[in-house]
């Protein structure tokens, strides 16, 4: 637990849901509420409908959360909230470069992760032959192995994986010009001869990202396996018995419950440390 101080702490959550049920919002609600709690925080929480209605926060927060959602991340190119978006991380990144000690720590889910990586040309950004979808091992690279918010999982950790996309082929070349680090990839598949996805880089110090959705929970995840369009595509890509797997990996505390408690609450500590490092 980190020492309560009253020290005000600024959260912008970007919701790129655009209008569509999810279950994602609900669990990084979910997640700053424990941790505003468990360690006795100062915390606000203001959230922006960015592809809704172009709404984008300033750059007066201290956490940036931003969420994943549905369709295509390469059909938004030149849109007026992507343009604005974009201009936000560029001007998060300037501050992150200067010498403000107190810096801005970003956290992209799925469909920002993938919006980030088209940004920063670290793959190729492509349309799955099939949905992923469930829950999912993620592999940890050598450098996710050191990754601080993954302290406290096992190789491999599970974690709910949702999407049609994917990021492919890791440009090793751009990943050291930008000082960035590929942290995780997506389960091997023997039957397929397919490249593995990008999972998980750091972006920088301070910003980190995850194709799959640590925010999740048993609740969510049961809601979603239970409709019958999901249930059907579990079961036609991976068959009833992984279903059915899948339903019982649910109750399992060391599967996506050990992950929702842990990947956001210690990239959290992080930000939280430098915060009040830099106001000592």
């Amino acid at each position: 637990m980190i020492q309560a101080d009253k020290q005000p702490i600024k959260v912008a959550v970007l919701d790129l849901y655009d209008g569509t049920a999810n279950e994602g919002m609900r669990g990084f609600r979910e997640i700053l509420h424990r941790y505003r709690a468990k360690n006795n925080l100062n915390l606000t929480v203001s959230e922006f409908d960015l592809r809704g209605k172009a709404e984008v926060p300033d750059t007066g927060f201290d956490i940036y959360i931003v969420s994943g959602g549905p369709g295509s991340p390469i059909d938004s190119e030149g849109s007026e909230w992507e343009n604005k978006y974009f201009n936000l991380t560029d001007k998060l990144e300037d501050h992150n470069l200067s010498n403000n000690p107190q810096k801005k720590y970003i956290f992209y889910v799925c469909h920002s992760f993938q919006l980030m990586c088209r940004q920063y040309k670290l793959g190729d950004v492509s349309l799955r032959n099939s949905e992923s979808f469930g829950v999912l091992p993620i592999h940890q690279t050598p450098d996710g192995l050191n990754e601080p918010v993954f302290e406290g999982l096992a190789d491999p950790f599970y974690s709910v994986d949702s999407r049609y996309w994917q990021v492919v082929n890791p440009d090793e070349n751009r990943f050291a010009e930008l000082g960035m680090q590929l942290l995780a990839i997506e389960k091997e598949r023997s039957h397929v001869d397919l490249p593995r996805a990008m999972m998980a880089i750091r972006f920088s110090e301070y910003a980190v990202g995850t194709q799959f959705h640590p925010e999740a929970d048993p609740g969510g995840m049961k809601t979603l396996l239970l409709q019958d369009e999901e249930k059907q595509q579990v079961i036609e890509e991976h068959g009833i018995k992984k279903y059915n797997s899948m339903l019982l990996q649910l109750d399992d505390p060391d599967k996506i419950t050990l992950t929702q408690n842990t990947i956001i609450p210690n990239f959290l500590d992080q930000a939280v440390l430098n915060l009040r490092g830099s106001v000592t």
